[in-house]
């Protein structure tokens, strides 16, 4: 009854009255009264989208007051002394590595911004999954980096809050919680039902949850209560289940038990009753899976610790229950956002923290069940961070909840869920089960979130402590680590090409590396010190332990199965790298680690079946496996990986091989590799394995893997300092690397390079020790370069370590290029000029736990493939290269560097007497047994020599004779050590697998045993190669020795390579010594054996042929170069802008009697026809370039602050618009349009890259371009091709009309005709116009094509860019488009001179102009309109007219009078519309008319600025010289006569009286300069135009003689030159009647305006003609400062925030880059806000230009992903701009495409 009638008063006086109430001491009716109240208000039934309930309880909370002025209050008590923002995905946030405790922490920009972080390691990002900042933790970060405001420890001096303020709050809340839980529960449904349903549910609490996280914004004191509230248990108790009876909370609950039900989970209270019936069952183990899913799937029982961790889920609060619907909704965004905010409260992060824990397993259940993975992976992810990256948390639940128990557990039933049977080895009977890559599981990453945790706790001292001391976690860890053994396994293809190629190998090596690789050197990073040793004997144990039960699983004997290789041991790498820490960081004894020699042989085979697959598939063995295991053997070195696969590989082999039998170990090695049959002296074998083109890369391969095997020191005493060198000077041989690809490209373990390892070596500095910084520099293409750290030379020379370089590439075609480069070295300084072998390094020395690894150099089978391999080599055997000999004389060299003490054996068959290298150098070989084909050469012997004597010796020979099989060797080895091992009686007999070989059917000739006599040692096969290959009988002499010097032998080829052998071997032995000089002593045989056959005569003869068709090849090629280059230089000048060589084609065209052109396409020459006409390749584009310029030289500034603006008031192209539109109120329409020039924005850019073709060859190349469908980037619908031999874009094709007959020089050559005489001529010439119609008559193809350019012209720019008139498509607007398009023209070219004329000459522009051709075509097409003789502009130049008044024109508007027009484009007019060609002479007489005209609006502008009194004075000293004889050509009469005649009437100097108080004084000198230089822009076209048209030449000058130089070549002035200071611009002037009378006639124009104001008058009256050059926006120097300022900023049309931000460069308009809202015309250049590049849009086409931004090495940083401090380039946009005033971006940038409007 109470709550209605509270219901229905005011909720602000209700609230006021409860809280006073409450705040009594007996507060029992208040207290009944809220929650009745509360009862009615939060119903549940209720729909939750009303919210009337949301408005009581902020009325409510507030107690009285406005919720406003509420939180205000509140948060003046907030004693937070975290920031604890939260973010979500996309939000730009920092790290500072210098500053940060994990590696996790990060910074919102505001904390950043104001925390100093100057000279620190620090970066910005986009957030993946969310975050929130960490300023303030400082268990996250040191205090040194905390901003201003959270370093002051804010919460001590915070007044403690009043009791009363938030008492409400404690009532209302809980009960609006529980309304929210309520909800939730309602409204939850199992997926599959509905999943739609939820999203509803969601959208209805929206406002709710929004609520909630508005008062967590509240600060400390609200987080406080809010806290409370949450994880008190009573509360919970109390509300939760409802009152007995209050059905609908009944009911409500109910489904809530179900959900847990249903979820797997049962409250523990059930859990008992059912444990007895369970008992039973319950031995099965948690994990069944449901056997009839899929036949492959396995079963398992697994013995997990303790089955509740995932079973049982009991929720006491609030908060826990929260937290599981938040699961149960697949974590919405705003309630991870609600449960984060909350996170700076240190007791609530506890219990949160803990919940967390709690459903942990059910979190994971639900991750992978659900259809929104991702999405779902980086909310879990966004929360998880923020708790496990702090130590001391991390720590209390790994003791308090078992979290590293649950995590294992959770990651063991995940994976359990797709395993299927391994298939390695013994496919029948393998009992080992491995993760099957093709799951989504695995392939989507959806175990990521879970690793990625798991990774994080263990980067905890105290975490990882307790994981490595607890076993049965361990062997947990060491099972869940076996699934990934064995993975993907590959099957070599035999037959046919596999259909399809699965790309799951990308999940296997993601898979092994986060989920294996990573928690490894996790957990490694914590066993570096003695103290650990235990740790590290432990985890080494159980690797064994789990090694032997797979070894057992996968039924493995001795053998690998052939054809087979899998990636993926990650039991060996745990094994090999805790074996590496142990020995190098604590200590540890290796044999105390190492199980017996059986075990080790088993280790040993799968690593070296990886090595000798590698081998393989670059052999193109699996070639029909496809691409992907390319792709594999790839990733398994390439640099992210190689840390955690290939070198613990290596190592694990180094240390078998240091502990097993050597011979036994290499003979292993060359049968993996499948070369045992290779290996034998006769000249031909059979190789059953190998095809024979096979055999040559495998032997180098194994050949390779044996010298790194030997010689690679990473995990063999190296220093982290010197793995870092040696990692950064191999990747800098291979080339020249940016900053961040050097970063990359190192391996970040075992030593990381963000915290600085103590006691090493920064990155920084051992970069600065091993190479020099390149600065970006450019290329004259305009490609742009990036910093590059390039090696020191000297350095190269001593480090290049081609061994490390073979280890790290990934492409074979790296090391050729790390070759190149040291040879370029050698050459450079002058060390070697040939062809140089990779150099010979000296090693590390071994640590002595590895010293048995120098007994593979010192064993026999090793001395007997050596010496084997070199007679083969000496012989010329098939399949032997200059790579194996290289590898051979590599092995030696190691050998006699690392010494051994000799075992000497005398056994009956064995080649040599002992094991040492030194002393089996000169061991003389004299008779070999072999087996060979029955057709080889050995064969044919003759009978035994008859004598009995040698008869005898060869018998005894015989008996010598060596056999050598490796196979054979390795069985006995092998029998020896099991033998050993198995000493009890039952002796297992091993199945000799290999050495009855099968032989297939149709077999090649039978073997036969022969007897070769060799008589040669090593040491004499070394010598006779040395002078095989310096092709020099006894090359070496007897004392050569002796006149050795050692030091230019570190470089050099083969020669070299084996002198310094001998020259080491004579050192080390006196007896070697002696041997050498017997063996040079006597003089070789000239011929080796088998030297007369005809096959060699046959291959001497090859190979000189070879080398002249080398020679030959050779000539042509640098022919073609020098012609190729004289081309590039006569046609393109994009590359070099600089070339004086002009191509002006309007010169040549008046000196030949007929011009000739060259067609491109079918290369005949000839001239233009009216039939078949010539063409010029051009290339159309619209341009504002011009209508931006400003007055101002200085760039305008680019807004990045609200303060800032850019006015576009000022430009050309609004000044232009501006003016027209005045002109067209007052004035007849087309006379306006005849008065100014469009095309400021928007006109037409021609420009050419001067070769010509027939049009109708240009029509069928246009055709095969269409039927052509590979399209580079342009259409040709809209008519674009790229000219056929330059390849330069373009659009279309100017005709260039038919060359003149030979008059054409009399046409030019001037008459001395009167000045009135030739302005009569040309007002005839103008009158005839339309009795001259040149074939417009006659339709020729040349006046079509000329039709057809006029089109493309105007379809360039946009419809608003041509119609300028009242009423369109009039031809008026034709008209002033046409002359607008010479107009447009001849300005660019000017400004691409300079704007000014003073370097003369021809320039690059001019090499790409094509007026000459455009004019025609223009005038062509002008000649249609014939100006109304009474309205042409020509009579009011040269007459003085009668007033025209009285013929009944009053209706109708005046036309626009002389002074207001625009004289250049007078100019045009007439050239235009006039007879072409022009006479020279005419075309001077125009210019002296119009130069009449704008002198005289120079004078009347001027007079404007005056102050009155100076115009008085002006006047009265102007009107004294009238009458003197010059008058005409002085300035001063002149003036006065304008100021005068302005004055009359409607007097223009009304207006601006008040406004002049200009401070300057006019003197005669400032009057003439100002109007020289209103006169020189028209001067400049003028001329311009004259050199195009009738070819003069444009002289230099220096600036100050511009005005003069160009008055001269005008003819305005007399040639003579006259010292530069007498020029006056009067002095140029000629009038062809009265200069007074005209200039009165034209002044009275102004003044008898009726209509218009004389502002309006004024502002026409004061043009200005100059302009400074086209700039683009100024840019901050820092990239940040735009960055901050644009990449929030709403856009200006649509309002919203864009996902695609984009600045115009130009304008500095804003835009949504895809959004639709920003179309825009012409040329854009955009700077891309979020990628810091240049993104170029040129109509339908778009290129990304690169950016002007560079980081602090030079680099740019394209969507900023590495996010480091950017700055400006200048010199980048220097070139930019400079790209954008020549319009030359579509020559130079290559990669264009079409970007179909969404980018």
């Amino acid at each position: 009854m109470m709550a209605a009638s509270l219901l229905r008063r005011d909720k602000r006086a209700t609230a006021a009255h409860l809280k006073a109430d409450l705040n009594r001491t007996d507060n029992t009716s208040g207290v009944r009264q809220l929650q009745e109240l509360l009862d009615a208000v939060l119903n549940p039934e209720k729909p939750a989208a009303d919210t009337e309930s949301l408005d009581w309880c902020k009325c409510l909370i507030a107690g009285g007051e406005g919720f406003e002025e509420f939180c205000k209050t509140v948060r003046s008590y907030d004693n937070a002394t975290l920031c604890g923002l939260v973010w979500t995905a996309n939000f730009v946030a920092y790290r500072c590595r210098t500053c940060g405790i994990s590696p996790c922490m990060s910074l919102c920009a505001e904390c950043f911004n104001n925390g100093d972080h100057t000279g620190h390691d620090f970066n910005m990002f986009r957030s993946q999954a969310g975050g929130a900042c960490d300023c303030g933790d400082s268990n996250v970060m040191r205090e040194s980096g905390f901003c201003r405001r959270h370093r002051l420890r804010t919460g001590e001096n915070v007044p403690s809050i009043p009791r009363d303020l938030l008492l409400m709050s404690e009532m209302v809340l809980p009960r609006f919680i529980l309304c929210i839980i309520q909800y939730l529960r309602d409204g939850y449904t199992e997926p599959g039902e509905d999943d739609l349903d939820l999203q509803k549910v969601l959208q209805q609490l929206e406002p709710q949850i929004t609520f909630l996280e508005e008062l967590t914004k509240m600060g400390g004191a609200m987080r406080t209560v809010l806290t409370k509230i949450l994880t008190n248990q009573q509360t919970f108790k109390e509300l939760s289940r409802g009152q007995e009876e209050n059905v609908y909370a009944k009911k409500n609950y109910d489904k809530y038990l179900s959900a847990l039900k249903n979820s797997g989970l049962v409250s523990v209270e059930e859990k008992a009753q059912g444990a007895a019936a369970d008992a039973t069952v319950g031995a099965e183990g948690v994990f069944t899976f449901i056997n009839h899913l899929n036949s492959k799937r396995v079963k398992l029982s697994s013995s997990t610790k303790d089955t509740c961790i995932i079973e049982s889920l009991k929720h006491k609060c609030f908060l826990e229950e929260l937290l599981f619907w938040t699961i149960k909704y697949e974590f919405p965004q705003k309630m991870v956002t609600f449960l984060l905010n909350m996170l700076p409260d240190q007791d609530y992060k506890i219990t949160f923290t803990k919940t967390f824990v709690q459903h942990y397993a059910f979190i994971m259940k639900t991750l992978m069940k659900s259809h929104e993975s991702d999405t779902m992976s980086n909310r879990i992810v966004h929360i998880s961070v923020q708790l496990f990256s702090n130590e001391e948390l991390a720590r209390h639940v790994t003791e308090e909840c078992q979290l590293l128990d649950i995590m294992v557990t959770v990651l063991l039933y995940m994976m359990e869920s797709c395993l299927i049977k391994s298939e390695l080895q013994d496919e029948e009977n393998s009992r080992h089960v491995v993760v099957n890559c093709s799951e989504a599981l695995l392939k989507n990453n959806t175990y990521w979130p879970l690793v990625s945790d798991f990774i994080n706790i263990l980067s905890h001292q105290s975490v990882a402590k307790k994981f490595l001391e607890d076993h049965s976690l361990l062997m947990l860890w060491m099972s869940f680590v076996s699934f990934f053994q064995g993975m993907n396994l590959n099957k070599r293809e035999l037959n046919e090409h596999v259909e399809f190629e699965s790309q799951t190998y990308y999940a296997a090596f993601a898979a092994e590396l986060e989920a294996c690789a990573q928690p490894m050197w996790g957990l490694l990073t914590h066993c570096k010190v003695k103290e650990t040793q235990e740790y590290t004997k432990t985890v080494v144990r159980y690797c064994l332990e789990t090694l032997q039960i797979w070894f057992d699983a996968i039924g493995f004997i001795d053998e690998p199965a052939p054809n087979q290789v899998t990636f993926h041991l990650p039991l060996h790498r745990y094994y090999a790298m805790f074996l590496s820490k142990a020995v190098k960081c604590q200590g540890l004894d290796l044999d105390s680690l190492l199980p017996d020699q059986e075990m080790l042989m088993k280790i040993m085979v799968h690593p070296l079946q990886i090595q000798a697959c590698l081998s393989e598939i670059h052999s193109n063995m699996w070639v029909r496996n496809g691409l992907q295991i390319k792709g594999q053997a790839m990733t398994y070195v390439q640099s992210h990986f190689c840390n955690s696969m290939i070198d613990p590989d290596i190592y694990l082999l180094q240390v078998c091989a240091s502990r097993l039998d050597p011979d036994y170990f290499i003979s292993s090695v060359f049968e993996r590799f499948k070369v045992v049959d290779l290996l034998t002296m006769a000249s031909q074998h059979q190789n059953a394995v190998l095809d024979s083109e096979q055999e040559r890369p495998m032997l180098e391969g194994a050949l390779t893997f044996l010298v790194i095997l030997t010689s690679l020191r990473i995990h063999l005493g190296m220093t982290d300092d010197e793995i870092l060198r040696a990692e950064m000077v191999s990747q800098l041989c291979m080339n020249d690397r940016t900053h961040s690809a050097l970063l990359d490209l190192i391996p970040e373990n075992p030593n990381p390079k963000s915290g600085i390892v103590p006691g090493s070596c920064s990155f920084e500095d051992m970069l600065s020790a091993v190479a020099d910084f390149k600065a970006p520099v450019f290329e004259p293409g305009g490609s742009m370069q990036q910093g590059m750290y390039t090696p020191k030379g000297r350095m190269i020379l001593k480090e290049f370590d081609p061994i490390m370089v073979v280890l790290r590439t990934v492409y074979r075609r790296d090391v050729q290029s790390a070759m190149d480069r040291y040879s370029a070295f050698l050459k450079q300084f002058g060390i070697h000029t040939g062809n140089p072998w990779p150099p010979y390094k000296e090693r590390t020395p071994l640590h002595p736990c590895y010293k048995g690894l120098i007994r593979l150099l010192h064993c026999k089978t090793l001395h007997i493939v050596i010496f084997t391999l070199l007679y083969k080599i000496w012989m010329d055997h098939q399949n032997m290269s200059e790579h194996v000999l290289c590898m051979v004389l590599y092995l030696i060299e190691l050998g006699l560097d690392n010494q051994e003490p000799c075992i000497e054996e005398h056994c009956h068959d064995s080649w040599f007497p002992g094991t040492n290298l030194l002393s089996n150098l000169h061991h003389v070989i004299n008779f070999v047994r072999v087996r060979v084909p029955e057709t080889a050469p050995e064969v044919k012997r003759e009978a035994p020599p008859s004598t009995s004597t040698e008869a005898s010796s060869y018998g005894q020979n015989l008996r010598e004779a060596q056999v050598f099989s490796l196979v054979a060797e390795r069985r006995r080895k092998f029998q020896e050590i099991i033998n050993r091992s198995n000493t009890e009686a039952t002796q297992v007999v091993r199945p000799k697998s290999s050495s009855t070989r099968w032989v297939p059917p149709g077999t090649p000739p039978q073997l036969v045993t022969e007897i070769l006599e060799i008589r040669e040692s090593m040491l004499s096969l070394l010598i006779k190669l040395h002078q095989k290959m310096s092709s020099k009988q006894n090359s070496l002499s007897a004392s050569w020795l002796e006149d050795m010097d050692t030091s230019r032998h570190a470089h050099g080829d083969g020669i070299t390579a084996i002198e310094r052998i001998l020259t080491k071997a004579a050192t080390r032995s006196c007896q070697i010594k002696r041997s050498i000089q017997d063996i040079c002593g006597k003089v070789c045989p000239p011929v080796p054996p088998k030297k007369n056959s005809p096959t060699d005569k046959k291959a001497m003869d090859k190979e000189e042929r070879r080398q002249r068709a080398r020679e030959r090849q050779q000539k042509l090629l640098a022919e073609f170069a020098s012609r190729q280059k004289s081309f590039m230089e006569t046609a393109m000048d994009v590359e070099s802008p600089d070339t004086e060589a002009a191509m002006d084609l309007g010169a040549s065209e008046v000196v030949e009697s007929e011009v000739l052109y060259d067609c491109v396409i079918c290369g005949q020459s000839g001239p233009s026809t009216e039939d078949r006409p010539t063409g010029l390749v051009v290339l159309l584009q619209a341009s504002s370039v011009l209508g931006h310029r400003c007055k101002n030289q200085e760039p305008k500034k680019l807004p990045t602050s609200d303060e800032e603006h850019i006015y576009l008031a000022d430009t050309c192209g609004v000044a232009h618009d501006v003016r027209l539109t005045l002109m067209q109120r007052f004035f007849k329409d087309s006379s306006c349009l005849q008065s100014v020039s469009i095309g400021w924005d928007g006109g037409v850019y021609v420009q050419t890259c001067g070769h010509t073709l027939h049009i109708d060859c240009h029509k069928s190349y246009m055709e095969s371009l269409r039927n052509d469908q590979v399209l580079q980037g342009f259409s040709v619908d809209k008519g674009e091709f790229t000219c056929p031999l330059c390849r330069q874009f373009a659009n279309s094709v100017l005709p260039c009309r038919p060359g003149r007959g030979t008059e054409a020089g009399a046409w030019h050559t001037p008459t001395n005709k009167k000045t009135c005489v030739l302005v009569k001529e040309v007002e005839d010439l103008q009158e005839k116009l339309g009795l001259f119609p040149v074939s417009s008559t006659t339709e020729s193809n040349l006046s079509k094509e000329m039709e057809l350019v006029i089109k493309d012209i105007k379809n360039t720019t946009q419809k608003k860019y041509m119609d300028y008139g009242k009423n369109p498509g009039s031809p008026d607007n034709d008209f002033l488009f046409m002359y607008s398009v010479a107009r447009t023209n001849l300005e660019l070219e000017l400004v691409h001179r300079g704007g000014n004329l003073c370097s003369g000459g021809a320039s690059a522009a001019a090499k790409r102009s094509c007026l000459n051709q455009l004019f025609h075509v223009l005038a062509m097409h002008m000649r249609l309109y014939s100006i109304d003789s009474a309205y042409n502009p020509w009579t009011k130049l040269t007459q003085i007219t009668q007033n025209r008044e009285a013929d009944g024109f009053d209706e109708e508007r005046p036309e626009v009078p002389m002074l207001f027009r625009d004289v250049p484009s007078l100019l045009i007019i007439f050239v235009l519309t006039m007879p072409q060609p022009l006479r020279k002479e005419h075309f001077t007489c125009v210019v002296k008319m119009l130069y009449n005209l704008q002198f005289t609006q120079a004078l009347a502008a001027l007079s404007t600025k005056f102050s009155s009194e100076e115009r008085q004075a002006w006047s009265t000293s102007g009107a004294l010289k009238k009458n003197a004889a010059s008058s005409e050509k002085s300035f001063e009469a002149l003036l006065s006569h304008v100021i005068s005649e302005l004055s009359k009437d409607k007097s223009v100097y009304k207006v601006n009286a008040e406004e002049t108080l200009s401070s300057s004084v006019w003197s005669p000198q400032s009057i003439e300069f100002s109007l020289q230089q209103f006169c020189l822009p028209f001067l400049r076209l003028s001329c311009l135009l004259q050199h195009h048209l009738y070819g003069d030449n444009l002289t230099g000058c220096l600036e100050e003689e511009e005005f003069s130089s160009l008055a001269v070549c005008l003819g305005l002035l007399p040639s003579a030159p006259q010292p530069s200071n007498t020029v006056h611009s009067a002095s140029c002037l000629e009038w062809a009647v009265a200069a007074f009378d005209l200039v009165t006639q034209w002044c009275a124009e102004v003044t008898g305006l009726s209509q218009m104001q004389a502002e309006q008058s004024l502002t026409l009256l004061i043009q200005d003609p100059q302009w400074a050059a086209p700039r683009l926006l100024q840019l901050p120097d820092n990239y940040n400062i735009i960055f901050q300022y644009y990449h929030r900023k709403a856009c200006t049309s649509c309002k919203k925030v864009p996902k695609d931000p984009a600045l115009c460069l130009v304008c500095g308009a804003f835009a949504c880059l895809k959004g639709t809202c920003c179309k825009q015309q012409a040329t854009g250049i955009f700077l891309l806000i979020n990628a810091s590049v240049i993104i170029i849009i040129r109509g339908h086409r778009f290129c990304l230009w690169g950016s002007v931004y560079l980081d602090a090495h030079g680099e740019e940083d394209r969507d900023l992903r590495r996010g480091k401090p950017l700055f400006l380039c200048e010199e980048r946009y220097r070139v930019l701009e400079q790209q954008w005033v020549s319009h030359t971006f579509d020559h130079i940038n290559k990669r264009w495409g079409p970007h179909y409007n969404g980018l």
